[in-house]
């Protein structure tokens, strides 16, 4: 990525102006859907509609002029504005989390007639002075890895990878997964999950979603915990979900779950990063199996492990996000 210089303060300050939720929102939604239309996925698209609807709600709009400060939503950040029309964003979206106040940088955007001026930059800038001016403990912000670019101008900004993730999709797998008969030839064998597997379990989750990165995504993991009141909790609210366990020789080597979500039916890998690929491979094709060959199946997880096992069960690569925390938030 070429220097590129930024606009002068003077100059710029014509054209940014703070994000206004009362009348921004569909030119923001429409400017995001057209800079990340070729690579957006399920998720992304229901994101852009509920922003349009949101605009279109008397209700939700007034409330959302007094949220500002406490709504894990886009409420807050810059555009950039010129001719009458929004041609950059980047937005501000806070989160609270074990009492610390934390805000992701999000949307950043720029209309491609317009790039290779300075404007992503100025803006990003923009909002990281009003997190620190409405205190935050820390500030956050993903990009995916095939932008380079953008991520030399987030590191110059002073901000610093912490982690890098990949989220899976699985596309329709013909491969029969293995039976329970495999295990008298030394092969997996899939089982549904056993409470007694549940400490493992959580160990292995907690390391593979990190305590740094969990006020943004990953769930409750007491949700998935063995016991009477956890069962009956998730039956009377008909929350489904199902696990499995695979082990080889008599060792256990992950557990999987599947907790469906109104949007997304992600799946959420338990295993140590030296777990044996095949069975992690059988793991997932028997829930494929069992949940019906759904074709929105979704895993997060960390890049570099497991990733030929999981190309093996037929799950191809969406995209891989470096997250990023900046060193001089406060």
């Amino acid at each position: 990525m070429t220097s590129v210089p930024l606009p002068a303060s003077s100059s710029a300050s014509r054209y940014v102006r703070p994000l206004n939720v009362l009348r921004d929102l569909p030119r923001v939604a429409d400017l995001i859907e057209l800079c990340f239309d070729t690579n957006m996925d399920s998720e992304g698209r229901s994101y852009i509609r509920q922003m349009r609807r949101a605009s279109r709600d008397v209700s939700f709009m007034r409330w959302a002029s007094a949220a500002i400060e406490t709504a894990s939503l886009p409420l807050s950040g810059f555009v950039w504005e010129q001719d009458g029309r929004i041609v950059g964003n980047a937005s501000l979206v806070p989160f609270r989390h074990k009492g610390k106040r934390i805000f992701l940088i999000a949307n950043v955007a720029t209309h491609p007639d317009h790039r290779r001026k300075g404007i992503a930059r100025f803006l990003t800038e923009q909002v990281m002075r009003q997190a620190r001016q409405r205190g935050a403990d820390q500030l956050w912000l993903h990009v995916r890895a095939d932008n380079p670019g953008a991520v030399q101008m987030y590191s110059e900004l002073g901000f610093v990878e912490r982690a890098r993730r990949i989220t899976w999709r699985m596309s329709k797998s013909l491969t029969p997964p293995r039976t329970r008969s495999d295990h008298a030839r030394g092969l997996p064998t899939v089982t549904r999950r056993h409470s007694h597997f549940w400490p493992q379990q959580l160990a292995w989750l907690e390391r593979l979603h990190p305590e740094e990165l969990s006020w943004y995504r990953s769930p409750s993991w007491n949700s998935l915990k063995p016991g009477m009141w956890n069962s009956l909790y998730r039956l009377f609210i008909e929350f489904d979900i199902q696990q499995w366990a695979v082990q080889k020789n008599g060792k256990l080597q992950g557990v999987l779950a599947w907790i469906p979500t109104i949007h997304t039916m992600p799946l959420w890998l338990a295993c140590d990063p030296g777990a044996d690929p095949d069975s992690i491979t059988t793991l997932f094709l028997n829930a494929h199996r069992d949940l019906g060959y759904r074709q929105s199946l979704t895993l997060d997880h960390p890049a570099g492990l497991q990733e030929d096992a999981l190309q093996a069960a037929g799950f191809t690569v969406s995209r891989t996000l470096i997250w990023m925390r900046s060193e001089s938030a406060t």
